[in-house]
C-alpha cells in the first residue's frame, strides 16, 4: 500500500538516504528541510520522481500537511554544526518535536523521533542499554544537542501517554557513509578527507576512546522496521553497530585503505567528549529482527570512493556552514 510520508531533515546525510529508500518502496515522500546543514546535492537525483516533493521549511515553525507517517530527523547532528548556534539547536529539537507531535496528533499519523546515543552522555555503563539514564553535563558545550534530544524523547512519551499519539523513538549511534558533509567535524569524514588530501589526520586525545560505526544502509533498514512495528512498541531502541574500535584504530585503517602520506597529529580531547560508546542492540534484535550487516571495511570503501569523487570534482562548498 502506497503511503504518504513526511521526512523532516530530508536533505541531510541520513534523511536523503531514507527518502531514497521510501521512494524505492513505492511510497510518496514529502521532504522538508531548511538547508542549514542539508544540501540539495543530496536529493537532486530524486527530483524527477513524481512521488517526491521538496519543501523548504524550518520545523521550529508549525507545518500543516496530510500524511500517514512522519520521520522527524531535523536537527544539526555534528558538534561543529550544533555548537555553531546552540540556542537554535535546542529550539529545533524541542519546538520541532512539539510541532511534529502536534501534527501527528491532529492527523492521526505515526511519528518517529530520530534520537541519539548522545542522550547517554559520557556513559558510566558499558555497553549502553535503553534503560540506562545517562551521564550528561546539562551546561556543557554539547548540552544543546544532548539535552535537546533528551527533552524531545520526553515530549514524545508525554504525547503517547496523554494523547495516544503513535510514536517511535530510535537512539542512533555513530553512522557513516556517502553524502556526509566533508567538513562536519565527524570522525569518519574528517579522517577520510584529511587522508585523501595527504594532510595530517587530527586525533583528539590519545586515540584510546572507542566508538561503534554503522553504515548508513543498516540504519535506514532499521528506520523502516521500527516504523512498521505495532503501536504497542514505542522504543526507545538503540540502533548501531556493536563492533567497537578505538579512534586510533579507525585512523590507521583509513590511512591503510587510502594509501595516504598522512601522519597522525594529536590534539587535546574536547570537554565532555565521551570515552566509550557502544550500543547494546538486544532490543533491536528482539523487536525488529535487526542487526547491522555491513562490516567496517566494506562501508569505509564505499565512503572513501564517494569522498574521492567529491574532492576531485569540487562539488561542495569548502566551508563549515551552508547558510
Amino acid at each position: 500500500m502506497r503511503k504518504r510520508v513526511l521526512v523532516t531533515g530530508g536533505a541531510g546525510f541520513i534523511g536523503s538516504h531514507l527518502c531514497e529508500r521510501l521512494l524505492s518502496n513505492g511510497h510518496e515522500v514529502i521532504m522538508l528541510d531548511n538547508y542549514f546543514t542539508g544540501s540539495k546535492e543530496n536529493i537532486v537525483h530524486l527530483m524527477d520522481n513524481p512521488y517526491f516533493e521538496m519543501v523548504r521549511h524550518d520545523i521550529t515553525q508549525p507545518f500543516f500537511i496530510e500524511v500517514d507517517e512522519i520521520y522527524n530527523l531535523a536537527c544539526p547532528a555534528s558538534p561543529i554544526h550544533y555548537q555553531y548556534n546552540p540556542i537554535k539547536t535546542v529550539k529545533t529539537s524541542v519546538m520541532g518535536a512539539v510541532n511534529m507531535l502536534g501534527l501527528a496528533k491532529r492527523i492521526k499519523a505515526k511519528v518517529l523521533q530520530a534520537s541519539t546515543s548522545e542522550v547517554y552522555g559520557d556513559p558510566e555503563v558499558h555497553p549502553q542499554k535503553e534503560n540506562y539514564w545517562g551521564n550528561v553535563n546539562p551546561i556543557g558545550k554539547r548540552a544543546c544537542y544532548d539535552e535537546g534530544k533528551r527533552a524531545a524523547e520526553t515530549l514524545f512519551m508525554n504525547y503517547y501517554h496523554q494523547n495516544n499519539v503513535r510514536i517511535k523513538i530510535m537512539r542512533i549511534f555513530n553512522t557513516y557513509g556517502p553524502r556526509m558533509h566533508p567538513n562536519d567535524g565527524r570522525v569518519v569524514s574528517n579522517f577520510i578527507v584529511q587522508a585523501l588530501r595527504n594532510e595530517d589526520i587530527t586525533l583528539f586525545g590519545d586515540g584510546s576512546q572507542t566508538r561503534s560505526f554503522q553504515y548508513i544502509d543498516d540504519l535506514v533498514e532499521a528506520f523502516i522496521r521500527l516504523m512498521d512495528t505495532g503501536d504497542d512498541f514505542t522504543g526507545p531502541v538503540n540502533i548501531g553497530n556493536p563492533g567497537e574500535f578505538t579512534i586510533k584504530e579507525l585512523a590507521e585503517k583509513i590511512i591503510e585503505m587510502t594509501g595516504t602520506r598522512s601522519k597522525i597529529h594529536y590534539k587535546p580531547l574536547p570537554n565532555d567528549d565521551p570515552m566509550k560508546r557502544k550500543p547494546d542492540i538486544s532490543l533491536a534484535k528482539d523487536k525488529l529482527n535487526w542487526e547491522p550487516e555491513v562490516v567496517l571495511e566494506n562501508g569505509l570503501k564505499k565512503t572513501i570512493e564517494y569522498f574521492d569523487e567529491l574532492l576531485k570534482n569540487s562539488k561542495y562548498e569548502d566551508t563549515y556552514y551552508r547558510r
